[in-house]
C-alpha cells in the first residue's frame, strides 16, 4: 500500500475527557463496529481487559486500524490515569501524529498537561478535539485560550460549535464557511451540511479571518499574495496547514460531543 495513505496516531486526554468514547465512534463511522461501544457499559473493544471494563478507565494502550476515505488509520488508544503514563510514553515514541482530546468544561486539566509535555518531548504532531460540548458549562473559546495560557500551544479553532450545552446541535467549518449538523433522530450517523447561521456570521467572519492570518505564515508566497489582499484557496490553505502541524507550529482545534456522536466525521477528515 502507498505509504501516503497510512496515518499512525495516537489518542490522549486527562481520564475522563471521554477518548475512549471518540476512539469507539471512529471505529463505528469506519464500519469496524456496528454500534460504537459505551465505557460505562463496559462494551468497547479498545478496553478489553476485565479491570478496565470494571473500572470505566483505560490501563494498558490499545492499537487497532481501519480504513477512511481511502486511508489506513491505525489508533492507539492511551490511558488517561496519571497512574499508566509510561504507557503513554512508550506510544508517543512510534506516533506520527496526536489526537489530543480537551474536556470542553473542565478544560485543560492536570493530565492534560502531562500528555502535552510528551507530546512536545517527542516532536509528535498534534490536532485537539474538545469534547462534551452539550454538558452544562462547556465553553469552545476558554478551553481554547487555555490551550493557549497553560500548554503555551498555538491553538488555532477550525471551527466553531453552533450552540453550547443542550442547545449544541452541530459546528461551523471556517475552512469551507459551512455549517454541518448531525441529527438526533439517526444517534448522529447522519451528517448534513448547511449554510452558516446568520447570528454567528460576525463571529464567524473574524475567526476565520485570525485563521487564514494564522495558517498562511506557514507559506512565504501566500503571505505576500495575502498581504496583498488575494484570498487564499481553501486547497491552499489546507497545504500550508498541514505543513504548519507537521512542523509542530499549530495545533488546529476542533470541536463535538463524542457521546452524543457530534463531530466525529470532520476530526477524522
Amino acid at each position: 500500500m502507498d505509504r501516503n495513505l497510512l496515518r499512525n496516531f495516537g489518542v490522549a486526554a486527562h481520564i475522563d475527557a471521554g477518548k475512549t468514547t471518540t476512539s469507539e465512534q471512529m471505529l463505528y463511522h469506519a464500519g469496524v463496529e456496528l454500534r460504537a461501544g459505551v465505557v460505562e457499559e463496559g462494551t468497547t473493544v479498545l478496553d478489553w481487559m476485565s479491570e478496565e471494563r470494571e473500572r470505566g478507565i483505560t490501563i494498558t494502550s490499545a492499537a487497532t486500524s481501519f480504513p477512511w476515505r481511502g486511508h489506513s488509520l491505525t489508533l492507539v488508544d492511551t490511558p488517561g490515569h496519571v497512574d499508566f503514563t509510561v504507557e503513554v510514553e512508550r506510544c508517543m515514541r512510534v506516533l506520527d501524529g496526536a489526537l489530543l482530546v480537551v474536556d470542553g468544561v473542565a478544560g485543560v486539566q492536570a493530565q492534560s498537561e502531562t500528555v502535552w509535555r510528551q507530546i512536545e518531548r517527542h516532536e509528535v504532531p498534534c490536532l485537539a478535539f474538545v469534547n462534551k460540548m452539550d454538558r452544562v458549562g462547556a465553553d469552545f473559546a476558554n478551553v481554547v485560550e487555555m490551550m493557549a495560557e497553560r500548554l503555551g500551544a498555538n491553538a488555532v479553532p477550525m471551527q466553531l460549535p453552533i450552540g453550547a450545552e443542550d442547545s449544541f446541535e452541530g459546528v461551523v467549518d471556517l475552512l469551507e464557511q459551512r455549517s454541518l449538523y448531525w441529527d438526533d433522530d439517526s444517534l448522529g450517523a447522519e451528517m448534513r451540511e448547511g449554510e452558516v447561521p446568520e447570528s454567528m456570521l460576525d463571529e464567524v467572519a473574524v475567526a476565520r479571518e485570525t485563521l487564514v492570518e494564522n495558517v498562511v505564515e506557514f507559506d512565504d508566497d501566500l503571505m505576500s499574495r495575502y498581504l496583498e489582499g488575494d484570498e487564499p484557496s481553501v486547497e491552499e490553505l489546507k497545504v500550508a496547514l498541514r505543513k504548519g502541524t507537521l512542523e509542530l507550529r499549530i495545533v488546529p482545534v476542533y470541536c463535538g460531543s463524542a457521546f452524543k456522536n457530534k463531530g466525529v466525521q470532520p476530526l477524522l477528515d
